[in-house]
């Protein structure tokens, strides 16, 4: 089997869309011999930050020494971005070969995995391969019925539940709580686990609050059944953060003056349940000294992430895709550019609650420019500058993405303006390509 037939064949069955429940890859781990038993897992799910979360985590661990798997969705530009190895992405011959021996035991099953079991599947036969010494796993979607959640209590080190917000409601239900007791589903029996709850920084109001406190009551009652120790990220202790265009430098309780290099107003809270989930793991009998953790801190690279793609003009990319990360991404704005708005570039799915989004875009934003990602879910460019010119900016809609970047950055320089592309990360390659292409032009 070549890389492109390996591709071709996990793609092949992405038809079969989400359908959550644990028979299919628990049926296909056994017929591969169940290689997720031999390996030590941290856990991470969570709505936002659970991917920095995770980088973060792996960078420290690399940093002390450890073999660090690293699972995580979706991927920016290749596909084998989702599983890591100390860094390193999965190699096309291994890919295709790991997939090659899973294929005839997917395809022996009657109930035939989704795409995201295949591939939950394939990371798992990886890591054992590698002989990792523990792999950072990131949730695919919820946490109770996702694929990833067939790993036994005997190889998890730490569950992690980053923050809770309301997205993929069709599946985890419509309250804050429903979606705390599904992604709190990753939760074992006498593994500690760690809620990073709310950001306060953030965009908080009361209603947050609100939230915050009746999510981390669910999360602490399935906790209590399980026996876990349960801990909730002191935010509180969180001071001195300043953030720029490379990073930002914040203390947390005894960590004074860390520097972080994730840029985003976001990333120090993000960082202090990382700070958090070290002290865990060093209880656990992972070795991690303040200089692993200062080291992995100051080094970490996550794409996507108020990413500075251009200097001139200046664009920042960022993935921000439901009403928590889309305020997350213009509190970085405001903090960067305290006086003044930026251009604007998005794309949106039409079944998120996008109006809220947009309100809030609009306090950073100057003009528009909209886009179609490359999703059948995705709402019109035209439809969705509509939505932007109904709220007063001007929006203009462009037929590809190409051209919605050029138009932006073109008016960027001659505007002297800064440029926020924003929305669902299925875009990012896209954009990336179309900023080096600009740039060659220019």
């Amino acid at each position: 089997m070549t890389y492109t037939q390996a591709l071709d064949y996990i793609h092949s069955v992405s038809w079969k869309g989400s359908r959550p429940g644990l028979s299919r890859i628990k049926e296909l781990c056994q017929r591969i011999g169940n290689p997720q038993n031999d390996l030590k897992f941290i856990h991470v799910a969570g709505t936002n930050g659970k991917g920095s979360t995770s980088a973060m985590l792996s960078s420290i661990l690399i940093h002390a020494g450890y073999r660090v798997g690293l699972f995580t969705s979706p991927f920016i530009v290749r596909f084998n971005e989702r599983m890591k190895v100390n860094g390193c992405d999965i190699e096309d011959d291994t890919l295709a070969e790991v997939t090659a021996f899973v294929r005839p035991h997917a395809d022996a099953m009657a109930d035939a995995p989704t795409e995201f079991e295949l591939i939950t599947a394939i990371a798992f036969e990886f890591f054992k391969r590698e002989g990792c010494d523990v792999v950072v796993l990131e949730v695919g979607m919820g946490g109770r019925l996702d694929s990833t959640n067939i790993i036994p209590p005997s190889s998890v080190l730490l569950s992690i539940i980053t923050g809770i917000a309301m997205d993929h409601t069709a599946f985890l239900g419509d309250t804050p709580e429903a979606i705390a007791r599904e992604k709190a589903g990753i939760i074992k029996e006498d593994v500690p686990v760690l809620f990073g709850g709310a950001h306060p920084a953030v965009g908080s109001d009361a209603r947050t609050a609100v939230n915050h406190v009746s999510v981390a009551q669910v999360i602490q009652s399935v906790a209590d059944e399980k026996r876990a120790p349960c801990t909730i990220t002191e935010h509180d202790l969180l001071s001195e953060v300043s953030c720029d265009l490379t990073g930002a430098v914040f203390s947390f309780g005894a960590f004074q003056k860390v520097r972080l290099s994730l840029p985003g107003v976001y990333q120090p809270y993000n960082a202090a349940t990382v700070l958090t989930a070290c002290k865990i793991l060093d209880q656990q009998g992972l070795l991690l000294s303040e200089d692993h953790i200062r080291k992995g801190l100051e080094s970490v690279s996550w794409p996507g992430r108020f990413e500075i793609l251009s200097q001139n003009p200046l664009v920042i990319s960022d993935g921000g895709h439901n009403p928590e990360g889309v305020d997350a991404a213009v509190a970085g704005i405001k903090c960067l550019f305290p006086n003044g708005k930026v251009f604007l570039l998005s794309g949106v799915m039409a079944d998120k609650d996008f109006l809220p989004m947009v309100r809030r875009m609009c306090e950073v934003a100057e003009q528009v420019f909209t886009v179609r990602p490359d999703n059948s879910r995705a709402m019109s460019a035209e439809a969705y500058a509509e939505v932007f010119r109904a709220q007063g900016l001007p929006a203009q809609g462009y037929d590809s993405i190409e051209a919605a970047v050029h138009a932006a950055m073109k008016a960027c320089l001659a505007q002297h303006k800064p440029l926020l592309t924003l929305g669902s990360l299925y875009m990012y390659g896209e954009i990336r390509a179309a900023v080096v292409s600009f740039a060659e032009r220019n």
